[in-house]
């Protein structure tokens, strides 16, 4: 009964732990290219949420090199922004879902390259 306990206990952790995404797992090289399709226009080239459509947006996009905050962000809440966009997320709502346009794959590619505005 015991050993019965404990493994629904494990099984209940991990399902509610989700999977755990890392950036590690991403290809930054093909992430800037998606980036470059999708992203830059609001958070711009350099990731400093000045791309051209930044000046009319209110609120401004997020600034990818403010490293301090992008820290507290895990790589499956980015992803999970990312996906589900600003407001599926409690964020801003001018910030699009590409859930569906994107494979898992490109989410993780897009946030390893989101990952290296602080690594530079």
């Amino acid at each position: 009964m015991l050993a019965l306990s404990l493994a629904l206990a494990f099984l209940l952790l991990w399902i509610g732990a989700g999977p755990a995404f890392s950036a590690d797992q991403g290809d930054a090289k093909a992430g800037k290219i998606k980036y470059g399709q999708l992203c830059v226009g609001c958070h711009g080239a350099t990731g400093k949420g000045d791309g051209p459509a930044a000046a009319a947006l209110n609120p401004k996009p997020r600034d990818y090199t403010q490293c301090e905050e992008m820290a507290k962000e895990s790589d499956s809440d980015l992803m999970k922004v990312i996906k589900e966009g600003g407001q599926g997320t409690g964020r801003s709502p001018l910030m699009p879902a590409w859930g569906g346009a994107l494979k898992d794959s490109d989410v993780l590619n897009l946030v390893a390259y989101i990952r290296s505005f602080c690594k530079k």
